[in-house]
């Protein structure tokens, strides 16, 4: 309907044309009008064309109570190219839109990555108050469109027809007035870039993805630059604009599918001043480099340089004027994919932990043939000037001795040091012999320490049959892991985010993860502190080194040593000990198995004895307490353990309820002084029992560490539990295979079971490293109209696949999800709705997802808990006081420590980087008891990523 001025008027839309240049414009336009309240209701596709019909959805944000009416105006209809930094007041919008939601529209503005402006107009009855608002914004088209709370003029005859306000503004309020994440720049769409550089590292693949795809979701176009630098200097065909469907194999792909190359061009100012004017040529004003801290540094150096670069070239006529002016500011951002892990100011790097999966890996088959013949292996490892690898593949394979750059061996007289201990375990024993050097070792006079020459001083002196391995560059290869692959994924996405958040004055981003949060640090602050390593081992300041790395370095190396090299227990009985006398110490398992128990027990072991304590094996939970079950454990007990999986101990789910006088009876009988429990959340609830027991029963008195140990990571007080890194592996391996089977079928969707209890944990974050297409929590459970909403997107998406290159899709769906609708159900409701556009599998991992042997993270994460407990019982023995004290440690009539201290009985849980203990009767009122769970989830933000990266804005 129109009036007289030729202004259409409509209550709700009935029929709008908006055409977009691009599929992913389209989708991102749809995405944004449902954002705002409407809803799509039907699809058509043709061999040309895709139209989706739109309806007003009562209840969303911007047509509750039917107030959204939109006046179009035809002279506006047309595609326009503002900046944000003028006011957008003065430009035609091709919609008016009024709503009596303006406020709930600005806060999803604020929320979501959408540039805007809003206006107040003073009332002229009312001096000092606001007579209405208005809120400008761009749709993914560009087109603009008018918000206001302003009356309708057209609701009633007596209300004029809104004039648009001209008013002058200042530039630099304009710009404030904005939102900070910026999709346009000089009214054109944002074009990100991103090259990969250095050596390739396992996923740097999933790294593209996650910009790729977040820069068409946020409005932008996305470029991958082909064989890093080179690809910049060269333009034309190696910088490639990138679809949504260019980057859906992505994931489970090692190395760098774009390519990394040497570049001698560009560390030369022609070659900086070729690719800055391919850059321009192609519209780019954004560069994310994934690389080392060379990549890096020629990154920011570029970005320096980029002024007086763009001058030269329109001196010499390469570019106009106007098109230097329009890319005026370039941004960096850096990530870090690097298999050393060398990089300062970042806990961990894109690729360490699957390079370091794939040193494992090695060093078990290795360990293998080595104890049939009785072998020597000397093992080298990667890394040049970082020793993370070889140190983290030194405590997750049992190594008897590793050589790293940061902590040379000391004396001139290592090698006896060095033959003395090994002999020594061999008199223990043992039949193997591993030693890891990495490339790059040295000896305390900066001599280099090789693999040669550690194989001939062992097979000299010790006449051992001695191999060596070098496992060279197998190291990089292979499908990226879980973690490098969610690490990726989510530094990806933040990169995207840095980028829009970029201004002239700001320096280049690093983005890092640290205390397990995704962070952005000063890019030439972390290079310029990763450089002060080399040069503190130059001067030989082996200190400095070591607390230059990640936090957790320096403790970790001195707990290698502790539980490595074995001391002779009747000259150490903890003369320098904390409690001046030795503890007896139970270990026990309770719940269901995961990887890295038996790591966690065989550290716990060794570290007890050479401390001094006796440790003691609880066999098969409480009821093998209850029965006596009781064993001392030995050095040797333990060897080889570190890589098994499962629970050598036994375990079970049963509490000390079972017959709590019993087990009290037996922890008196066996005086046991510490209790080491290693378990899920069954082994916390047990800690609980034990200490409101405590009045009934003082062999209860005494000091008790649960370190969590269960695939569900349902334990309070920590951020990880062993055995879920494991876990999430056999996932992942599992839906691979899974999605490839899918794929080679066509049209072909998998609904995933995987276990996790009432915690979404496991779901979530294979999910993320999977690339689900939808994933199933308990913590939101499943309803119809989320089904429905799944529904159509698979219909929508597999209208988009091309002719033959249909792709397979896999939901997570999490055991505990409803119990309503189970996989079953889901699968067949999919179908039955899908109208045989596509078909639907069900795939139940089972107790697959426990792992054969545990994950390097978990067997690493095992050791350091292990370690810290031992510490905790040492203190809280020690603190003699009205309500603690040590007694002689040969009674046998009761407890030797008596300790009711709420505080002794605690979790230990990883935060970050640290080993944090908290008492169990606190952390009651963080955890859900009714679902076995905390009541805050750390993760779900990855769910949120995960919906982003599948397209699923609906789900935001």
């Amino acid at each position: 309907m129109a009036d007289q001025s030729g202004k259409i008027v409509l209550d709700h839309i009935s029929h709008l044309i908006l055409t977009a240049p691009t599929k992913e414009v389209y989708h991102a336009s749809v995405a944004w009008f449902e954002q705002l309240g409407l809803k799509a209701i039907m699809t058509e596709t043709s061999a040309d064309t895709t139209a989706t019909w739109l309806q007003l959805f009562s209840g969303t944000v911007g047509a509750r109570d039917n107030s959204l009416k939109i006046v179009y105006s035809p002279s506006g209809l047309r595609k326009l190219a503002h900046s944000s930094k003028m006011d957008w007041r003065s430009m035609p919008a091709i919609a008016s839109i009024y709503t009596n939601t303006l406020q709930a529209i600005e806060e999803l503005f604020t929320r979501l990555p959408w540039a805007f402006q809003r206006y107040s107009t003073q009332s002229k009855e009312n001096p000092g108050h606001t007579a209405f608002s208005t809120i400008y914004a761009h749709d993914p088209m560009n087109n603009l469109l008018m918000f206001t709370d302003k009356p309708n003029p057209f609701e009633s005859k007596k209300k004029a027809e809104p004039k648009v306000d001209n008013e002058s503004q200042d530039l630099q309020a304009a710009i404030s007035q904005s939102s900070a994440l910026d999709s346009t720049v000089g009214g054109k769409r944002r074009k990100i870039a991103i090259l990969t550089s250095g050596g390739d590292a396992p996923g740097m693949n999933a790294s593209v993805r996650a910009v790729v795809r977040a820069s068409i979701i946020r409005g932008c176009d996305a470029y991958a630059v082909h064989e890093g630098y080179q690809g910049l200097v060269d333009g034309g065909d190696m910088i490639k604009k990138m679809g949504w469907d260019d980057v859906q194999q992505y994931l489970s792909i090692g190395g760098t599918v774009i390519g990394t190359a040497r570049c001698k061009a560009f560390r030369e100012r022609w070659g900086r001043l070729k690719a800055a004017k391919n850059m321009v040529k192609e519209g780019i004003d954004a560069l994310i480099v994934c690389g080392g801290d060379g990549s890096l540094t020629g990154a920011d150096l570029f970005r320096a340089e980029w002024p007086d670069l763009l001058e030269e070239l329109v001196k010499t006529g390469e570019l106009t004027d106007g098109e230097a002016k329009a890319f005026a500011h370039l941004n960096i951002v850096g990530l870090v994919g690097s298999i050393d892990n060398d990089m300062s100011s970042t806990d961990i790097t894109i690729g360490a932990v699957t390079c370091l999966h794939r040193i494992c890996e090695s060093i078990d088959s290795i360990s293998s043939t080595a104890s049939s013949h009785s072998r020597a292996f000397v093992v080298e490892v990667m890394g040049r000037h970082c020793g993370w690898l070889a140190l983290m593949a030194g405590i997750a394979t049992g190594a008897d001795f590793i050589f790293i750059p940061e902590r040379p061996p000391s004396g001139e007289n290592w090698q006896d040091n060095m033959c003395s201990e090994i002999k020594r375990h061999r008199d223990l024993g043992k039949r193997k012999t591993i030693v890891i050097v990495c490339e790059g070792a040295i000896d305390s006079n900066l001599n280099p320490i090789t693999a040669k020459d550690l194989m001939d001083l062992l097979t000299d002196r010790l006449h051992l049959d001695t191999r060596m391995t070098i496992l060279g560059h197998v190291q990089r290869g292979g499908t990226p892991c879980v973690f490098d692959r969610n690490l990726a994924t989510m530094q990806g996405v933040e990169a995207v985010e840095a980028v829009l958040d970029s201004r002239p004055d700001t320096p280049s981003p690093l983005i890092a993860m640290c205390e397990n949060k995704v962070v952005r640090v000063d890019l030439m602050k972390a290079v310029e502190k990763t450089g002060e390593v080399a040069k503190a081992i130059s001067r030989k300041d082996f200190n400095t080194a070591m607390k230059l790395r990640d936090p957790a370095f320096n403790q970790q190396y001195d707990q290698f040593i502790a539980t490595t090299l074995s001391k002779n227990i009747e000259q150490s009985l903890l003369t320098d000990d904390k409690t001046g006398a030795s503890l007896r110490i139970g270990i026990i398992n309770v719940g269901a198995p995961a990887g890295g128990m038996n790591a966690a027990v065989r550290a716990a072991v060794r570290y007890a004895r050479n401390r001094g304590h006796v440790p003691f094996a609880i066999q098969n939970g409480f009821p093998g307490l209850i029965a006596g079950q009781v064993k001392e454990m030995h050095w040797m007990d333990v060897d080889g353990w570190i890589a098994h999986g499962g629970s050598e101990l036994g375990t079970n789910r049963d509490q000390p309820s079972l017959d709590l006088g019993m087990v009290s009876y037996q922890l008196q009988k066996f005086n046991i002084q510490s209790l080491l429990l290693i378990g899920g959340f069954e082994a916390y609830t047990a800690c609980l029992e034990m200490y409101h027991a405590r009045d009934s029963y003082p062999a209860f008195c005494m000091p008790m560490v649960h370190i969590p140990a269960t695939i569900s990571n349902n334990v309070p007080g920590t951020e990880y539990s062993l055995g879920t890194d494991t876990s999430l592996n056999a996932i992942m391996e599992a839906c691979d295979a899974i999605k490839q089977s899918a794929t080679a079928s066509r049209k072909r969707v998998f609904i995933v079971e995987v276990h996790g209890g009432k915690v979404g944990y496991l779901a979530v974050m294979s999910g993320l490293a999977v690339g689900a297409t939808s994933v199933y929590i308990p913590e939101e459970g499943i309803s119809l109209s989320r089904l429905q909403k799944d529904v159509n997107h698979l219909c929508k998406r597999y209208g988009e696949d091309a002719e033959g290159k249909t792709q397979g899709r896999v939901f997570i769906r999490s055991e505990a999800a409803s119990k309503t609708y189970s996989t079953d159900i889901v699968s067949a409701i999919i179908k039955e709705e899908g109208h045989q556009q596509f078909d639907s599998r069900t795939a139940i991992l089972g107790h697959i997802q426990q792992g054969n042997s545990p994950s390097p993270l978990d067997r690493v994460r095992a050791m350091r808990l292990a370690v810290c407990a031992i510490d905790f019982f040492e203190e809280h023995s020690g603190n003699a006081s009205s309500s603690s004290s040590v007694a002689s440690n040969t009674s046998t009539q009761g407890p030797s420590v008596y300790v009711k201290d709420p505080e002794s009985i605690a979790v230990a849980g990883l935060q970050g980087s640290n080993v944090v203990f908290r008492a169990v009767e606190v952390l009651q009122k963080d955890t859900d008891m009714k679902n076995r769970r905390p009541t805050q989830s750390w993760w779900m933000d990855y769910k949120r990523v995960c919906n982003l990266l599948a397209r699923r804005t609906e789900l935001l």
